[in-house]
């Protein structure tokens, strides 16, 4: 069981129900940088707020890979996909058409607000995002979270809770 030694306490500042910073970041879709607006997104429908600790590594790299894999099912549930992290525009921008194939947008979060405005800053590396995912609904609150290191499941997991949301209902 050494990969437990690895797992956060699942602790989250923003638990289901509570409102979501709205905010608008710098960030980049297939290497082309753009100022994203959670609001924006939010009237066309839910967004899946994904954090992830660093662009390029193993982790991370798998898990935008799988997101970008999901895409399509996400979008027809009528949702939008966001990953942030605390790295810088240059570095997303990469990412954004490598990792993540150019189908989904990364925000730089360098300035580590949006990250501790979801409480998704790690508490042992203050400078990286937690692996922690959210799926906010159109009205702002939060709907569902899931942290977990581990890359694996997070767009399983967001996946299932957006076909929960009630305007999926009949999309199951």
């Amino acid at each position: 069981m050494p990969a437990l030694a690895f797992v956060a306490p699942a602790r989250a500042a923003l638990d289901i129900g509570e409102a979501a910073p709205k905010f608008n970041a710098q960030a980049a879709l297939d290497g082309k940088p753009f100022t994203y607006s959670l609001a924006a997104e939010l009237a066309k429908g839910p967004v899946v707020v994904y954090f992830f600790p660093a662009a390029f590594s193993t982790g991370c790299s798998i898990e935008a890979h799988a997101f970008a894999e999901a895409i399509e099912q996400f979008k027809a549930l009528g949702t939008s996909v966001i990953g942030v992290s605390t790295d810088d525009l240059e570095t997303l921008a990469k990412f954004s058409s490598q990792s993540c194939q150019g189908k989904f947008p990364v925000a730089s979060d360098a300035n580590k607000d949006i990250s501790k405005g979801f409480d998704a800053l790690m508490q042992t590396r203050p400078d990286f995002a937690n692996r922690i995912s959210y799926v906010v609904a159109p009205n702002g609150t939060v709907a569902y979270f899931y942290q977990s290191l581990n890359p694996f499941k997070h767009v399983e997991k967001m996946l299932a809770a957006v076909k929960e949301l009630p305007q999926n209902s009949g999309k199951r």
